[in-house]
């Protein structure tokens, strides 16, 4: 099943079918750790059923209010290589080899629902950046009790100039508005999303595809229970959180976006997300 939050209302997506939810708190519909169970209850008791064409009428948001999202980083070899190519000038190279091979993983804060975009948003680069590429991830939703019970798709948007020059600048490489782009939905499963499954994503300016690319979710090297257990050791998330899992898909260093570029990245299961650098 999927969830949709709309600017009609909640909608679930199932067997092909779309049912408009009445009205209800965001926070507390997703914040469940029975929601595949609470949605199928829905399922059986609603009978309002609406198109496909009237779905793609309205706008789609980003499937987070108060949750805050965070990141976890080089959890995947190819980024791993990408981080000590962009840092070595700085000195800075050996720490991505030793947080690659280390037992805790990089964890850090990502962003708002204020900096995060939906579906069609318009994500951003930074201006006082000459190096910006999207990091396309696997999105856990997970319930405040620390159970992950939904998955979506997550755009970590990277100034690579800015954490290049210097590790310690990763806060502002990766914070800033504009810098997250979630959706556009929350895929529910009642089992674990299948590691067979796979990212890919699509940079297209004026039409013409520039990078094109994907990897298995097999390929991460940390297990997704791993990362909530770090994230929630010492942190408290009263109505959920959102946790990207980092990316295996890095474009060459000779590529950077520019403004008009379109990113398109597709995950198994739950679907397409589209976005356009401002």
């Amino acid at each position: 099943m999927k969830i949709y939050k709309t600017n009609s209302g909640n909608v679930i997506e199932h067997q092909g079918a779309y049912h408009l939810l009445p009205s209800s708190n965001w926070d507390q519909f997703i914040n469940r750790d029975n929601l595949y169970q609470l949605l199928s209850s829905e399922l059986s008791s609603n009978k309002t059923i609406v198109s496909l064409e009237w779905l793609n009428e309205q706008t789609i948001l980003a499937p987070i209010d108060q949750q805050e999202i965070w990141a976890a980083g080089v959890t995947y070899l190819r980024s791993r290589h990408a981080r000590v190519e962009e840092s070595k000038d700085s000195g800075g190279g050996t720490f991505y080899d030793k947080v690659y091979d280390a037992q805790r993983p990089e964890i850090f804060f990502k962003a708002t629902a204020q900096r995060t975009v939906g579906q069609n948003g318009f994500v951003r680069i930074r201006k006082d950046s000459t190096w910006d590429v999207p990091e396309p991830e696997l999105t856990l939703f997970i319930t405040s009790a620390g159970n992950i019970v939904g998955y979506t798709i997550g755009n970590d948007m990277s100034s690579r100039s800015i954490e290049g020059e210097n590790p310690l600048y990763l806060p502002q490489a990766k914070m800033y508005e504009g810098c997250a782009a979630l959706g556009p939905c929350i895929y529910v499963p009642d089992q674990p999303i299948s590691p067979d499954a796979t990212i890919e994503i699509s940079i297209e300016r004026n039409n013409v595809v520039m990078y094109s690319d994907k990897i298995a979710i097999s390929q991460m090297k940390r297990a997704h229970t791993d990362l909530v257990s770090y994230l929630y050791k010492e942190c408290s998330f009263p109505n959920g959180c959102f946790l990207m899992t980092g990316t295996g898909i890095v474009p060459p260093n000779s590529f950077t976006l520019q403004s008009g570029d379109s990113i398109i990245i597709t995950i198994e299961h739950i679907g397409t997300l589209k976005n356009t650098v401002a």
